[in-house]
């Protein structure tokens, strides 16, 4: 026997599903793994530090590119304006 997708519903919805029968699958198996009778997949308190860490990466990530930029300008800026020093000028 081979499902089809039936256009009318939402994909990931095969032939005879319907969406909130699905719906309730999906939630009945997320309450089983948190409650650990299931290992195929993170609980909820393991997706929710996954999401906060990836826009914890995120946000370090933007910090340390503007950190880069900043320090590349100074680093122009100091060079363009450095005083230019004569050797003999020193033993003096």
């Amino acid at each position: 026997m081979r499902l089809e997708r039936d256009p009318a519903r939402p994909a990931g919805c095969a032939a005879g599903h319907a969406p909130d029968r699905v719906a309730d699958i999906v939630r009945h198996q997320q309450a089983e793994r948190d409650a650990g009778r299931r290992m195929d997949g993170p609980t909820s308190a393991g997706r929710e530090e996954l999401i906060r860490l990836r826009r914890e990466n995120q946000r370090l990530r933007l910090e340390r590119d503007i950190l880069s930029k900043a320090a590349a300008w100074f680093a122009r800026e100091s060079k363009a304006k450095a005083i230019p020093v004569v050797i003999g000028a020193l033993s003096r």
